[in-house]
């Protein structure tokens, strides 16, 4: 066991203050080293995705998927309308995507560089660039303790500069973690159109602060990318409406969490947004877990609920004795 996982085991690996003194000591190859240096240092890493039937599984996604979008099948069509437009959870239907977010040799790197047992619970496809504005993943899926998520970013097709490229700030994982308590706001129960918004005046002003950059990644079919959950990131405009840029994210949890989901919650209050969780890779539902301890909290109330009465508030207060070191609910 690394010094890292000994003092700090609830801060991944790579994200370990200790990781520059642990590295040289740990079981990872050359290539595994090299990937955990760029997360560490950068946030981001890309590495060739490690699948021997891969070009016929992303032929057979594409060719299915061309059909959904109402496409050829040499997926031409009228794309310009396509902007935003993804598939979700098709692992639940589809074996290639399962087989790619469940890869063995991904899932095993991921452990490695987090010192946790990786799995994926999210699956999204896209046909075309998402021109989405840089964010990061941390407000929408969080763990505590925190930081125990990532996604994989893979590329079905070659992508230039003309079809909505992947872009990130490097660096910009060591940034403050944005939740509602930073930014002045109330999560629990609010409504948003997007779950960004409220913070990206906040990224805004650290790009200018801190005289970040964003770079672009013009990557190779079948070249996939690593990323920190608090790194910035999005997607370039697309120059030409015409071209696809096929691709698959896959998001990763990591055992012995809390998952939830930051924009609509209020930590400080113990008031979280807890998410139902599955590991695509088996089908399986993962508990959510302290310290290797089932956790059953109360889940929100849906706006139409009646008020919160006497009889809510203590089941609150006795779910929330199982993680509050006090043993009082806050």
């Amino acid at each position: 066991m690394s010094m890292s996982q000994t003092v700090f085991p609830g801060v991944p690996f790579i994200e370990s203050p200790l990781f520059e003194i642990d590295l040289p000591n740990s079981s990872l190859n050359a290539t595994e080293r090299e990937i955990a240096v760029q997360l560490n240092r950068n946030g981001f890493a890309v590495f060739d995705f490690p699948d021997p039937l891969l070009d016929e599984r992303i032929e057979r996604i594409r060719s299915r998927l061309a059909a959904h979008f109402g496409l050829a099948q040499d997926g031409s069509g009228d794309l310009a309308g396509l902007a935003g437009n993804r598939v979700q959870d098709d692992w639940r239907n589809d074996d290639d995507v399962r087989a790619i977010a469940s890869n063995p040799g991904v899932l095993d790197l991921l452990t490695k560089l987090y010192g946790r047992r990786a799995f994926p619970f999210q699956t999204l496809n896209f046909p075309v660039g998402t021109q989405q504005a840089l964010h990061t993943d941390s407000v929408h899926f969080s763990s505590l303790p925190e930081r125990f998520m990532c996604g994989v970013w893979l590329a079905m097709e070659d992508v230039g500069p003309d079809s909505g490229a992947l872009t990130y700030v490097p660096g910009s994982h060591r940034w403050p973690i944005m939740s509602n308590a930073i930014v002045g706001r109330r999560g629990w129960q609010s409504g948003l159109h997007s779950a960004q918004d409220p913070y990206a005046d906040a990224w805004s002003a650290m790009l200018k602060t801190t005289g970040a950059h964003q770079e672009t990644f013009y990557a190779r079919k079948g070249q996939g990318l690593i990323w920190c959950a608090n790194l910035l990131h999005g997607g370039s405009a697309r120059l030409n409406d015409q071209l696809t840029r096929w691709s698959q994210v896959t998001h990763y949890y990591f055992d012995d969490c809390i998952y939830y989901t930051p924009a609509f919650s209020d930590e400080s209050l113990g008031r979280l947004a807890l998410r139902d969780i599955t590991d695509a890779s088996t089908g399986r539902q993962v508990p959510n877990r302290y310290l290797d301890e089932a956790i059953e909290l109360v889940p929100p109330p849906s706006a139409s609920s009646r008020p919160l009465g006497p009889r809510w508030w203590r089941r609150m207060r006795k779910a929330w004795r199982n993680i509050l070191p006090s043993g009082k609910a806050t």
